[in-house]
């Protein structure tokens, strides 16, 4: 990807014009189902379903018919509206947050050749991250493995986490060997070692895994509760990651929580690619939540054009950072 586009919903009542809610809408390609061709006529209509709503109504009807809207909608309408009735402060969740908690978050590697990706480990762990999260999967697993030994010898006196995230690269017949030989470097965990939907074969590598299994795209597309919990129930991971892009929204991230808490399942919440806007959104609903493991939400530097915003990256954790106002002049918007 060298782009991200993302929708960005202004609500406000049409008296107080300078008084607005702000939402972001960002699917994700080639994760989000909802994104195709007509993705755009779609948003408008459901946006405009709300638009003579007053604010209760609109909370009301959100919270009633969330499901019959993509992921990425509901994101966007629960920020918007949520945002209006605090005033259009950006205070989406007010709480911890802002008050001054702050978040650990992982270091993020992104897939180079192997020169590169020593460069980018180098300067996480000098920045101050404890915990790096590589991808795996997609170069020549030996090398992938030389990389995390690289860090094993290297780093040993800072006591390093290693996550890894293989999207679902691993074969059914390697997937058993390569788990293997990566539980050699102490692994924290592995996020969808297979494709989603092969709920057999998960069950029994997530059994037999000498490293603990997290679950991320094997949860997109599951909204109604009862069926989450019978997937839990099945395959019992170890640790579930949530997207509230990809995942039902803010309120389907929380029922994901609870059912995960209920059967004793870790998680952590990651973002989507947002703008600092979502990241924001996602930060304080996470500092809600009396998280102490770090959390996939570094993404906000790697943009150009970002939002300027209160947001801070340092040592490893995130942050509220109130001197940084909010920027949205090269923002604008199109009534409905």
């Amino acid at each position: 990807m060298r782009q991200r586009k993302v929708w960005m919903i202004k609500c406000f009542d049409s008296n107080q014009p300078n008084v607005f809610g702000l939402g972001e809408c960002a699917p994700l390609p080639g994760l989000s189902p909802e994104l195709n061709d007509s993705f755009e006529t779609s948003l408008y209509q459901h946006i405009q379903s709300f638009s003579n709503l007053n604010l209760k109504e609109a909370i009301e009807k959100l919270n009633v018919e969330r499901h019959a809207y993509p992921s990425s909608i509901v994101m966007a309408l629960e920020m918007a509206l949520y945002d209006l009735a605090n005033k259009g402060q950006r205070n989406y969740f007010s709480g911890a947050f802002e008050k001054g908690k702050s978040i650990p978050i992982n270091g993020l590697i992104w897939m180079a050749d192997m020169d590169l990706m020593l460069q980018q480990i180098a300067i996480k762990i000098y920045d101050g991250f404890t915990c790096i999260k590589m991808k795996v999967g997609s170069l020549n697993f030996e090398k992938e493995c030389d990389v995390v030994s690289y860090i094993r010898r290297k780093y040993y006196r800072e006591d390093i986490t290693i996550r890894l995230d293989a999207n679902g690269a691993f074969k059914t017949d390697e997937v058993f060997y390569k788990l293997n030989e990566l539980a050699k470097f102490n692994i924290h965990s592995i996020e969808q070692p297979v494709r989603p939907k092969q709920h057999e074969l998960m069950r029994e590598v997530i059994k037999n895994s000498p490293i603990p299994i997290a679950l991320d795209e094997e949860l997109i597309g599951i909204h109604e509760k009862q069926e989450k919990e019978e997937l839990l129930r099945y395959l019992q991971p170890h640790y579930i990651i949530l997207k509230p892009s990809l995942h039902g929204g803010f309120a389907g991230s929380e029922e994901w929580i609870q059912l995960a808490e209920k059967h004793k399942i870790g998680w952590w919440m990651t973002s989507a690619l947002e703008s600092n806007v979502g990241l924001y959104a996602i930060a304080q609903f996470t500092a809600n939540k009396g998280i102490t493991i770090p959390q996939g939400l570094g993404t906000g530097k790697l943009y150009d054009n970002n939002i300027p915003g209160p947001l801070l990256v340092e040592k490893g954790i995130l942050r509220s950072f109130p001197e940084q106002p909010w920027n949205f002049d090269d923002l604008t918007f199109e009534p409905l």
